[in-house]
């Protein structure tokens, strides 16, 4: 059995084909341009996103032949919003960095009570980052686009629920739980729909997908899009589906996916756990109807930060080598980066905030920025498992993942900050292969969690070795760094 997985991110569509022991047979990937109209605000082309999907999924597909089945995963948050009758998105897709509504959320959380009611009912703190205010946005400044959804002739979407209509040929607008429960405007308890918080946002139900299990029935593809009809059974956004292809199904077992930004999800079974630290509260899965939760650490620039040495300082030339600079130090010098280019995520949750460079001298070059960024990766993992070790829930083993975790350098250094085992897996593409182990559950190639448990294998360990004294000094460094970039935000 063959499973096509449509892995739509941040910055490159992919698909791959899978077999059912979650080997990669074929895979294709196309990048496509960020649109930056103004400081803070990112915005994607979705017919460009759909283009490259299309290309990629058709390209995967005829390297490894036809699919049985296809899985969905996708950028989460983002935020499109399209005609129902000509499918034609009204606006650029408002992405999940962007920080244009942070004045509006700023608003909102300044009433405690509100602020109190949103994360209770969400699992999720007032800011830009999630969808809600973005589709406001949309509504109120495209002209006649809020009467339009307020009639029912528009539909919202996360990048999931865009693709799945546009893959169906308009069939079906649907999203999965993990998607919906980073809205803003769903209830991870009742796993609805909340009408108070539609009304607080101003977003039209007209507007909303049906919410569905993220292992099951999407629809067919139309038969002009992948050159049949596919049964698409699988759902889920990229970190959600980053932890089922870790197979992080017992409650404590937690991933880590290291692409554009870091998010750190932490199962914590059927209930909802509640952080005091500033994590998140998401759904991790929902099958059969029964929802599993997570906590959830999200870091807004990880590779990205690499991405900024290469293209606007072209201090690098390519990615891979900042593990050679990085090695070929015998410490950072006394450099910090801290890159809050999109403001700080969990635990700060600080949307004003702007990037740092801290500790420079006339030595300071290309191999300390390149050793700063990757450090900068691991001090804010560290960030992350220390709210989750305040919160109750101390992680005592991660799996990682993404494009980030081939570098041995950087995964060395994770172990000793985080003074924890790192995992790496087999299978890099941890989000590709969760979309197809949820489609293959979904079209009942697989027995349960425990048959796609059994298929996961370890690729290396690394341990740490730094002597504690060390560690602290640097994560002290660290920490004055962040402080004192959010006193000049």
């Amino acid at each position: 059995m063959r499973l096509l997985a449509i892995d739509q991110g941040t910055t490159s569509s992919r698909a791959i084909v899978f077999d059912a022991s979650g080997h990669a047979l074929a895979a294709a990937q196309r990048e496509f341009p960020q649109i930056y109209p103004q400081p803070g605000w990112v915005e994607h082309d979705a017919e460009t996103i759909w283009e490259g999907v299309l290309a990629t999924a058709r390209e995967a597909l005829a390297e490894a032949g036809p699919a049985d089945a296809v899985g969905i995963t996708n950028q989460r948050e983002t935020t499109v919003v399209w005609d129902r009758g000509t499918g034609e998105p009204v606006h650029n897709a408002i992405v999940w960095q962007d920080r244009r509504t942070a004045g509006l959320t700023g608003e909102l959380k300044a009433d405690r009570t509100l602020a109190d009611e949103v994360a209770a009912k969400t699992g999720l703190v007032l800011d830009p980052y999630f969808s809600a205010t973005k589709i406001a946005w949309i509504l109120d400044h495209v002209d006649g686009a809020r009467a339009r959804a307020e009639r029912g002739e528009l539909a919202f979407g996360t990048v999931d629920t865009f693709l799945l209509w546009r893959l169906t040929g308009g069939a079906v607008h649907a999203t999965d739980a993990t998607n919906a429960s980073r809205t803003l405007l769903y209830d991870i308890h009742e796993g609805a729909w909340d009408e108070g918080l539609l009304e607080t946002f101003r977003v039209p139900r007209a507007v909303l997908p049906e919410v569905r299990d993220s292992a099951g029935d999407f629809g067919r593809s139309a038969a002009d899009a992948l050159g049949a009809e596919i049964p698409i059974t699988g759902m889920a956004g990229d970190q959600q589906a980053a932890a089922f292809g870790q197979a992080c199904f017992a409650p404590g077992s937690a991933k880590a996916t290291y692409g554009t930004g870091c998010f750190v999800l932490a199962n914590t079974g059927g209930e909802v756990a509640r952080s005091g630290s500033g994590l998140l509260s998401t759904v991790a899965y929902q099958l059969g109807g029964e929802r599993t939760y997570a906590v959830e650490g999200s870091i807004f620039i990880a590779g990205a930060a690499v991405q900024w040495l290469r293209d606007s300082m072209g201090t690098i030339g390519s990615a891979p080598e900042t593990e050679e600079l990085a090695a070929g130090l015998e410490d950072n010098g006394g450099v910090y980066l801290v890159p809050a280019f999109t403001g700080l995520g969990a635990p700060h949750w600080a949307p004003d905030a702007r990037a740092a460079v801290f500790g420079m001298s006339r030595n300071t070059g290309p191999a300390q920025f390149a050793r700063a960024a990757l450090e900068s990766v691991a001090y804010q993992t560290a960030d992350l498992l220390d709210a989750m070790r305040d919160d109750g829930l101390p992680v005592r083993e991660l799996r990682v993942d993404g494009g980030m975790t081939a570098n041995d350098w950087l995964m060395g250094f994770l172990a000793d900050i985080l003074d924890l085992p790192i995992v790496r897996p087999a299978v890099l593409e941890t989000t590709a292969l969760g979309a197809a182990y949820l489609a293959g559950l979904g079209a009942g190639l697989y027995a349960g969690l425990d048959d796609v448990a059994g298929r996961w294998t370890a690729d290396r360990d690394f341990g740490p070795s730094m002597p504690a004294r060390d560690r602290m000094d640097l994560l002290d460094a660290w920490r004055r760094a962040v402080e004192s970039t959010l006193r000049f935000s």
